[in-house]
């Protein structure tokens, strides 16, 4: 049997020309650009992100301060404004609450969306916590809550629009979000305050419905691995570049 003839396989490949070299030299700069550039993008973002969590934190730490007056509403804004600890003072429209399906550690149920009533006739949203499915009972009657002038303390939210798998149907009071203007709307509610207020914990838990103070604050933070991720690709393409420029460097040398 013959010999199998290796030399093609021992041929050293020639170097690329100019134009091939152009070509992988721009792509490899476009993309290590590209990667500091989405690194760079994260370490802003990480910075913000830090000081959100800072502000909402203190936000919620600090005393009750008065809601926003209907002269304020105007410049409400969620970054400025959200997660503030309001105090409000007025009277319950219980005959025109809403409930808003949602399911929280306590298990499936309803938050209680409950208009207030402040003095100067303006209304506010005020989520009076939550309530499970069968806290209204057989005969859908649900208790009734404090009557008479009340003071609300608690969180300063904005409004949520309608879900992108589960519309609100206000025809058939079928509420997943907490959209104030909708659910203002469908109640003929008028003077409606462009936010709601998640009401503070006042009892124990477990002991009576609605229960508040179940307002979840969580901002995901994964920014610090974003920006490892596109400066390591960043360096691997820097690597990359390199290598490829050294063995053309050594595969010139050689065929001289």
């Amino acid at each position: 049997m013959a010999p199998q003839d290796t030399s093609s396989y021992d041929t050293p490949r020639a170097p690329r020309g100019p134009i091939g070299l152009t070509v992988l030299g721009l792509f490899a700069v476009a993309l290590f650009l590209g990667f500091v550039s989405l690194g760079n993008w994260q370490v802003h973002r990480l910075a913000w992100k830090r000081a959100l969590i800072t502000r909402v934190d203190a936000r919620v730490r600090a005393s009750p301060i008065a809601a926003p007056a209907r002269e304020q509403w105007p410049a409400i804004t969620a970054e400025k404004d959200e997660y503030l600890h309001v105090r409000l003072n007025g009277v319950f429209l219980h005959d025109q609450q809403t409930l808003v399906w949602t399911a929280t550690d306590e298990g499936s149920g309803y938050w209680v969306m409950t208009p207030l009533r402040q003095a100067d006739g303006s209304i506010v949203l005020i989520n009076r916590g939550f309530a499970p499915v069968d806290w209204c009972g057989r005969d859908g009657h649900c208790a009734r809550g404090p009557s008479g002038e009340v003071t609300v303390t608690g969180l300063l939210r904005m409004p949520e629009p309608s879900g992108f798998f589960r519309h609100n149907d206000p025809s058939r009071n079928n509420w997943y979000t907490r959209d104030v203007t909708a659910i203002a709307a469908a109640r003929g509610l008028r003077d409606v305050a462009p936010y709601f207020v998640d009401a503070d914990a006042t009892q124990a838990s477990g002991s009576a419905w609605p229960e508040g103070g179940k307002t979840v604050i969580n901002f995901p933070n994964n920014h610090l691995s974003y920006l490892i991720t596109w400066y390591a690709l960043a360096l691997m393409v820097l690597g990359a570049s390199v290598y490829v420029g050294y063995d053309e460097y050594r595969l010139r040398r050689n065929r001289k």
